[in-house]
């Protein structure tokens, strides 16, 4: 049997933050940042930091991609600028959970469902090219 003080008040709860309540953790604010006990108030500038470069990589790469989309108008080249987005996405997920937007069971979530996608989109482009040699050119058509 559960008891009244296992189960979370469902008032107001969004899912994302009734995933949370049922974690249990306590939780620690340090300088408007909000943190469960997944990170050392000592190591989230340098988290901060990380994503911040993370963000602005994947952005850049992002970017390069719907260049080379806008460029070519292949299949192949939308489905690389929608890779790089995911990655984007993720990066901005991230930095979601560091300033408290994104709850961590959210945020696993998330980004694990962003890595299922990936790999399947980046493994239908190796399965949709085919084989090296000489069929090569045939597949390429």
């Amino acid at each position: 049997m559960i008891s009244k003080t296992m189960v979370p008040a469902l008032d107001g709860l969004t899912p994302a933050g009734l995933l949370e309540a049922w974690g249990g953790l306590s939780e620690t604010t340090v300088s408007m940042l909000s943190f469960d006990d997944w990170l050392s108030p000592h190591l989230a500038p340098v988290l901060v930091l990380v994503i911040i470069l993370a963000v602005l990589g994947t952005m850049v790469l992002f970017l390069v991609g719907l260049c080379g989309y806008l460029r070519r108008r292949t299949p192949t080249y939308l489905v690389l600028t929608i890779v790089l987005g995911t990655l984007v996405a993720r990066s901005v997920v991230g930095m979601g959970t560091v300033l408290g937007l994104v709850p961590m069971t959210a945020h696993h979530l998330i980004e694990h469902g962003f890595d299922v996608l990936i790999a399947a989109l980046l493994l239908s482009l190796i399965f949709r090219h085919g084989t090296v040699g000489e069929n090569a050119t045939e597949t390429s058509k």
